[in-house]
């Protein structure tokens, strides 16, 4: 169960890379039990604004403050290596890592887990395919499993269902409902009207900056 109470904020956050700035002064906030969407086209600075809140950038001004939450990303399916040799149901256990370690033995719980991950984003009868065998939106949902047994309190997902057809999407969407309402901060990228529709709370982004907020 989630317990953490407190805001996910950044304040002033600028990130900058050589002589490009991906963010300039962003300030936001993100509440546990809600979906905030971040809207904007390529370029304008929603994967820079999640790879931040995930820990893999760091800001070059500003703070980033998540708490104690543990933290799942989920990045675009086109980051994921097609030459991974590994079938869906090992990338999926690769979410009962953070809690076991790489030599650490599965407990009955992890493998729970595993399984019930699997049934909620429809993979059961794919796991022992190969990852880079799926279509895009099984692939999408495989990573998407992968952070399911992560149990994190802070979710990021960057595009989730961009390509992906309606069942996909439907699918996709249900879970991102189910960790909204178990207390997770969930933060999702996305181009998708419908998406964004559903959210708690938009940011649009432009340029690095943020230029507007809709509740």
């Amino acid at each position: 169960m989630i317990i953490v109470s407190e805001s996910v904020t950044v304040q002033s956050l600028s990130v900058r890379y050589r002589n490009t700035t991906a963010l300039h002064n962003v300030s936001a906030h993100f509440e546990p039990g809600s979906l905030t969407t971040l809207v904007g086209h390529n370029g304008s600075g929603k994967s820079t604004l999640l790879q931040v809140l995930a820990g893999i950038v760091e800001p070059s001004t500003g703070s980033v403050h998540t708490g104690s939450r543990r933290v799942t990303f989920v990045p675009q399916r086109s980051e994921v290596d097609d030459r991974m040799a590994l079938s869906v149901g090992e990338v999926v256990a690769m979410g009962t890592w953070p809690r076991r370690g790489l030599l650490g033995r599965a407990s009955a719980d992890d493998r729970r887990a595993v399984e019930r991950a699997l049934e909620r984003l429809r993979l059961t009868a794919l796991r022992s395919r190969r990852l880079s065998a799926l279509s895009g939106g099984q692939r999408q949902r495989a990573l998407l499993a992968q952070a399911l047994v992560e149990s994190g309190e802070l979710v990021l997902l960057d595009e989730p269902t961009t390509g992906l057809d309606a069942e996909a999407r439907r699918i996709i969407d249900g879970v991102i409902d189910e960790e909204v309402g178990r207390g997770a901060v969930v933060v999702v990228a996305t181009h998708d009207a419908d998406s964004a529709g559903r959210a708690d709370t938009t940011i649009t982004l432009g340029r690095g900056e943020i230029l507007s907020v809709t509740r």
